[in-house]
């Protein structure tokens, strides 16, 4: 070895005549690092990042031609699989299969009869809709029959169309372009601060999908935080879905890209296994920061008269032609020599996240004015003293939030990813995979609608993310319409494995936190700005669909339904209205999906089939249209909704409340409408 001190001009980009590996070749790049004489040809550009090399030794002849002809083997299963579905995109699985065969049979460590194995290396499939070349890599590692890869697609198979995780060695759901490279940086992220295991993340990446501002969400993410334990892949094949992908074959740009967000860059020919070997080797050796390998590779290689060739994305191969186009494939292998993956380090802790509970009951008194969005912050604290295994996210919204709280006292498990919803979101997801943590995410609810996608990837995904939103309805006040969400309840109610929780006091606000902690599926919490009053006692028993009837007499004739603010808006009203002998039943729904229909029905037989539901939000997909569902199927009974019904403005919460007609004084006008009815 030799200690080189890099001072020579950038990298140029290839030439017709170079390949990628022959332009790596003039280059040192700009740091001082260890490297050995036998891979100086590799460029790496690292203004922070200091690399010690150890000596690379290549592979072995057999061992290349053996990754050689897995390859083949994977691009083989991908059309036979495709062919049998009638369906799918072979093309883009075989510009992958030189990456892929390195990746399972010569990278990563794994234990391939365990693939959810806590010590395991991550893999995630970005582009998903190469998935049947995942499913081969699976079959090859002799975790899959090569059979069932022929049921592809089929109704009674869970190798779907895109990877999702009924099947144990997919962690998150992918296809929706843009979003793996979010949760693989959650992924290393819980390995490298909260695991502290030497399991590292891989995740490959289509050149069309850079496209996604998320996937640079994700790489300024990953360089910020030093993910050193993360390699991402471009599948440069040049080819999108309906014509050439931006950069195509400009490799020197997705370079340049890849270095400016900080990221060690290697470029390689990404059909030549060797190659893929030597810069997948040296990824290992960098300390301080991500490593991008950028593979030149091409759409439907290996498929002669379809490599390279425009319009074959998500086409199976014509009949006429496959047996021949196999029959290439079959003759370019020349051994049947099996190759196993190398077992992991087994140093990832064990964990448990079930039965967390909190360490002490609310210290909250009845009366005090405490708004739920700093009860968040109390009580997410105080979870993370029951289990260290709680994790906070937010998005430069902790002091409002005040997930900073929990900052203060866990900084050590908190995750500041700032202005970038979508990659937050996908980073928590990534966290919550194979249950090593139970992650919090928090931001403005208004701003939750940007990763609205990613949410809908979670319930895909299966995940166990809990998601915080402040800042809900008009009651915000000053800040104006772009701040106030008022589409956040529709939004969470649409996904199906969604509990929607909407606490009106600190002490439910800390009883939701503790229950989302141990419920499956995504769960949404929606709290609110205002300081309000302590409804609850310490003790109080709140459970997933369970409605608390907070006021009631014998002499109800209308149930009037609010939460959050408008809770305290119709305990207020109702106060009024006693006054003037008029008496209504006020419930707190407290989740808002599930519902509580029963108790909802109930009490609305008994104040004479009248319904009045009052919230902060559009009256589209809210609370109002979540109890008429509920009572849709029942004869008899009025539901009269209030809410806010047309984009709103700035002014003072009480103002704002008066003006959208869900104030105490607009309760009591409804109230008095339907007793004059």
């Amino acid at each position: 070895e030799r200690r080189v001190k890099a001072s020579s001009p950038p990298l140029s980009r290839p030439g017709p005549s170079q390949s990628p590996r022959t332009s790596i070749a003039g280059s040192r790049g700009r740091v001082r690092a260890w490297v050995s004489i036998a891979t100086t040809h590799l460029v790496h550009r690292a203004p922070v990042c200091r690399v010690k090399m150890a000596s690379y030794h290549k592979p072995d002849e057999k061992t290349l031609q053996c990754l050689r002809d897995t390859a083949n083997k994977l691009r083989i299963h991908s059309v036979k699989a495709t062919c049998a579905s009638n369906s799918g995109h072979p093309s883009s699985c075989c510009s992958a299969a030189d990456i892929m065969s390195v990746l399972f049979f010569h990278t990563m460590k794994y234990k391939a009869a365990d693939p959810r194995n806590a010590h395991n290396d991550r893999f995630i499939l970005s582009k998903g809709h190469a998935a049947p070349i995942l499913y081969g890599a699976w079959a090859e590692a002799g975790y899959i029959k090569e059979a069932d890869l022929l049921n592809l697609r089929k109704i009674d198979s869970d190798l779907e169309g895109h990877p999702t995780p009924k099947l144990a060695f997919v962690d998150v759901a992918t296809g929706s372009l843009g979003q793996g490279l979010g949760a693989a940086c959650g992924m290393a992220y819980t390995g490298k601060h909260f695991d502290k295991a030497s399991y590292r993340v891989y995740c490959m990446i289509g050149d069309g999908e850079c496209a996604e501002g998320s996937v640079w969400e994700a790489m300024a993410f990953a360089s910020f935080y030093k993910l050193d334990n993360l390699v991402a892949i471009f599948d440069v094949n040049r080819l999108g879905q309906s014509e050439p992908a931006p950069l195509q074959h400009d490799l020197e740009m997705y370079r340049k890209r890849c270095e400016a967000f900080g990221w060690n860059t290697y470029v390689v020919d990404g059909h030549n296994v060797e190659e893929l070997c030597k810069a997948l080797w040296q990824a290992q050796q960098v300390k301080g920061k991500p490593t991008a390998v950028v593979a030149k590779t091409y759409k439907g290689k290996g498929l002669k008269g379809i490599e390279d060739a425009d319009n074959w994305h998500g086409k199976p191969i014509p009949k006429d032609k496959v047996e021949g186009l196999l029959a290439d494939l079959k003759k370019a292998i020349e051994t049947n020599k099996p190759l196993s993956p190398e077992c992991p380090v087994e140093d990832a802790p064990n964990v448990n996240i079930t039965s967390v509970a909190m360490p002490s009951p609310p210290g909250y008194k009845l009366g005090e004015k405490v708004s739920t969005r700093r009860a968040y912050g109390d009580a997410l604290a105080k979870l993370g003293k029951a289990s260290d295994r709680v994790v906070a996210l937010d998005g430069d919204t902790k002091n409002s939030t005040f997930s900073e709280t929990f900052k203060k006292a866990h900084p050590d498990r908190y995750i500041e990813c700032f202005i970038a919803e979508q990659n937050m979101v996908s980073v928590a997801i990534g966290c919550a995979t194979r249950d090593r943590t139970i992650a919090f995410a928090s931001t403005f609810a208004a701003f939750f609608s940007r990763a609205y996608d990613q949410i809908r990837m979670g319930a895909i995904s299966q995940t166990n993310v809990n998601l915080c939103g402040s800042h809900c309805g008009v009651s915000i006040g000053e800040d104006g319409p772009s701040q106030m969400a008022l589409e956040d309840l529709a939004m969470f109610r649409a996904i199906p494995t969604c509990t929607v929780f909407y606490p009106s006091d600190a002490v439910s606000m800390e009883k939701a936190v503790e229950i989302s902690a141990n419920t499956k599926g995504i769960c949404f919490i929606r709290s609110s700005r205002p300081d309000t009053a302590v409804l609850y006692s310490p003790d109080e028993k709140f459970e997933v669909g369970q409605a608390k009837v907070v006021r009631k007499s014998d002499h109800d004739t209308v149930t009037v339904i609010g939460a959050g603010v408008t809770l305290h808006e119709a305990l207020a009203a109702a106060d009024l209205l006693a006054k003037e002998g008029k008496h209504i039943r006020v419930i707190d729904p407290f989740t808002i999906k599930p519902l509580d229909a029963e108790t909802i029905l109930s009490n609305a037989k008994a104040t004479g089939g009248r319904i009045i539901t009052v919230e902060d939000h559009y009256k589209e997909g809210g609370l109002g249209e979540a109890v008429c569902s509920a009572v849709a199927e029942e004869p008899d009974i009025l539901v009269q909704m209030l809410a806010v019904t047309q984009v709103p403005r700035s002014g003072k919460p009480t103002e704002l409340l008066d003006l959208y007609g869900i104030s105490a004084k607009c309760i009591v006008a409804a109230v008095r409408s339907t007793f004059a009815n």
